[in-house]
């Protein structure tokens, strides 16, 4: 089934993955800019039974162990330190331990090596959350989040560093979104967003 404003994508070239039938299990990976409708992503999945779980709650625990604040920063640089020394995939390796089979919802995934990773297992499905700018810049001020930045032009930086990494250590979510298997269109309303959503859902499950 085709839907309105969501673009759906072949599995990229080079490796191929089995895709269990979604009746059995379901895991779906979420990718996008910072404030593109991640979380509302989220909330929506998990109301249809998936564990809400991301590939930066190991950071955020690591840097509690560490007793470093969990600014928007220190996630990066602390997702840095724990790639480098795990390898570019090990967050989302250790989600597929916590896990263990269970149907989830990874919010989040910001390098090609987590995408690599969940594509082990054979039911995953990749999704990025598209939004214009400007829609973006507007959410992060109203939503006022702990680490989000106050100016514009810091928002501008911090995306453009989070596009490209020059290493595995870093975040590329230009090459992580160029993965996904669908893409979802989120400059319009709520409404709009969970039509869209519940279309995906029934696809998903029978297709």
């Amino acid at each position: 089934m085709l839907v309105p404003f969501v673009f759906w994508h072949p599995i990229p070239r080079g490796k191929r993955y089995a895709r269990d039938p979604p009746a059995r299990a379901m895991l779906v990976g979420l990718t996008g800019r910072n404030a593109s409708g991640k979380s509302t992503l989220v909330s929506w999945f998990s109301e249809r039974g998936l564990t809400s779980v991301s590939c930066s709650d190991s950071i955020r625990t690591w840097l509690r162990e560490q007793g470093i604040e969990t600014t928007r920063e220190a996630l990066i640089e602390g997702g840095r330190e724990l790639r480098r020394n795990g390898g570019a995939g090990v967050l989302a390796e250790m989600l597929l331990e916590i896990l263990d089979g269970e149907d989830a919802v990874v919010d989040s995934i910001r390098t090609p090596a987590e995408v690599e990773a969940l594509r082990s297992r054979g039911d995953f499905f990749l999704i990025e959350v598209r939004a214009d700018e400007e829609s973006r810049w507007q959410r992060m001020t109203a939503r006022g989040r702990s680490g989000d930045p106050i100016e514009k032009e810091t928002f501008l930086s911090q995306e453009a560093a989070e596009a490209k990494s020059e290493d595995e250590a870093g975040q590329a979510l230009d090459a992580t979104a160029a993965m996904a298997d669908i893409t979802v269109l989120n400059d319009g309303s709520i409404e709009d967003l969970e039509g869209k959503l519940e279309d995906i859902w029934s696809g998903l499950r029978v297709s």
